[in-house]
């Protein structure tokens, strides 16, 4: 029989089925959110999300009991932002861009941002979900650093990119590099920071 190991913080064994557990949790939300992503809150179903993770749909209903907490479950999202009231001011929108796109630069067809933004547009419970993630994150983040109104016209325009650049891949915007990007853009934001 395998040893099950310590348990997360260091301390008591797992129980021996808690790595299987894990994992397909884990299973779940890698398929729910590619799910989410390809076609929104409305039309993703539980059984669309079970049959892309290989199980049972009744597993799914298991481990998040409903399409709206398995929603909230994939969209638990870390932004990872900089302290930013350290920065310099006249570094503050490079700073901000580089954060931006780091964030949005990886794999996008896994990610929970995309996913997020795309289900904001046509179902409230997104909406609210994106409100929380800037009420919580967001908002303290940029308005020590250039108060709530900046910040939310700052956050306008990266939703903006955002929006063009990752979800509707409209050519012009898509075909930069991320230097690019950071060098075109800089100057809207600057121009909302002064």
């Amino acid at each position: 029989m395998d040893d099950p190991g310590p348990g997360p913080s260091g301390g008591a064994p797992r129980p021996p089925g808690a790595r299987s557990s894990d994992r397909t949790r884990a299973v779940i939300l890698r398929a729910a959110r590619a799910h989410f992503a390809r076609h929104g809150y409305e039309r993703t179903t539980i059984r669309g999300v079970a049959a892309d993770a290989a199980i049972d749909a009744s597993m799914v209903m298991r481990y998040f009991g409903s399409k709206e907490k398995l929603f909230d479950a994939a969209l638990t999202i870390d932004l990872r932002l900089p302290d930013l009231t350290a920065v310099a001011r006249d570094d503050l929108a490079h700073v901000l861009l580089r954060t931006f796109l780091d964030r949005w630069e990886g794999d996008p067809a896994d990610d929970a941002l995309l996913v997020l933004l795309r289900s904001a547009v046509t179902n409230e419970r997104a909406a609210e979900r994106l409100r929380e993630i800037f009420a919580g994150q967001v908002a303290p983040a940029l308005g020590e650093a250039m108060g709530p109104r900046r910040a939310g016209l700052v956050s306008a325009q990266l939703l903006g990119l955002a929006l063009t650049r990752y979800l509707l891949r409209v050519p012009d915007v898509a075909a930069l590099t991320p230097d690019e990007v950071a060098e075109l853009y800089a100057p809207a934001l600057d121009a909302v920071l002064s």
